[in-house]
């Protein structure tokens, strides 16, 4: 059973090649290996060359975030064929059983778009069974469900561990490249509902997902980018609810103040940012310029 993984990497060659070194040993599963590097500063893709000589290695020369690497990927993905796809973090786990299980629900069913398993973290506490329009939630992760289906249909998913039917791929479109990171997925969630998918969890899969690898970006690149990116889909998918952008709006200059009274300088100069640049229509990649603002640059 073929199936094209999809990952990204951006300065992580050790994450990435720990991650995907396992899935060599698969049998039921004949993975096609696909490795973006998103314009990595050291000799990454010289050690994942060297590790992963099966894998097919895209180094980009620059730094496309994740829908834009994601989208790479899936180019070249769909150019071969019709397996599903696969998008995969370098710190997350997925087992074959696993996979086996998604590619078996997508194929038992033909509306499913997407579907990803159950998240847990390192841990091995629940993270995620899916997501909730961020339109309409401030906290969107969903963690539990109403009754014990297997296969749970839901708003959103993430990009952690998600396999995708490319017929929808075709269908709907790639990424949306100017959310550059975060959001992106459930942008293409609410796309694909408009053309008649559903995106599903399958509880009977799991995966884990090391989210402290990533915890020195959390406080600046991560915050900017979810805060900016909520604007950039309510423009994208309602942008005559004025409801929904005056509150979100309020919402952003008030949590920008919180974060200031409570000291966290760093953070609400992130939230500020993106707040001003969601307004301003400023979209795609800003890493340098977030965090030279971040640590005190006046420049905005």
């Amino acid at each position: 059973m073929d199936v094209s993984i999809v990952l990204l990497n951006w300065n992580g060659a050790e994450d990435t090649i720990a991650c995907l070194h396992p899935l060599l040993d698969w049998r039921a599963v004949r993975p096609f290996l696909i490795v973006v590097d998103n314009a990595s500063e050291g000799d990454d893709v010289a050690q994942i060359r060297q590790a992963l000589p099966g894998a097919l290695l895209i180094p980009n020369e620059t730094n496309e975030g994740f829908s834009g690497g994601s989208n790479r990927g899936m180019e070249v993905a769909l150019a071969q064929g019709d397996a599903p796809i696969l998008l995969l973090n370098n710190d997350a786990v997925i087992e074959e059983t696993a996979v086996l299980r998604l590619i078996q629900t997508l194929d038992e069913n033909p509306q499913i778009g997407m579907v990803v398993p159950q998240l847990f973290d390192e841990q091995g506490e629940l993270v995620a069974v899916g997501g909730k329009n961020p339109a309409f939630h401030i906290q969107t992760r969903v963690q539990s469900f109403l009754d014990d289906a297997p296969v749970q249909i839901v708003e959103t998913i993430s990009g952690t561990a998600v396999l995708i039917q490319p017929a929808m791929l075709r269908q709907v479109g790639l990424l949306d490249e100017r959310f550059f990171f975060s959001t992106e997925m459930a942008d293409l969630s609410l796309r694909a509902k408009q053309h008649g998918f559903v995106c599903a969890v399958d509880r009977r899969a799991q995966a884990s997902h090391t989210i402290s690898r990533s915890a020195p970006l959390r406080n600046s690149l991560y915050v900017y980018y979810i805060v900016r990116n909520r604007l950039l889909f309510l423009r994208n998918h309602y942008r005559w609810r004025l409801d929904l952008r005056t509150f979100w709006l309020a919402y952003t200059l008030a949590l920008a103040l919180k974060l200031r009274l409570g000291g966290q300088r760093a953070t609400a100069r992130a939230v500020w940012l993106a707040l001003l640049d969601g307004v301003n229509g400023r979209f795609g990649g800003q890493n340098e310029r977030v965090l030279a603002y971040c640590q005190g640059g006046a420049s905005v």
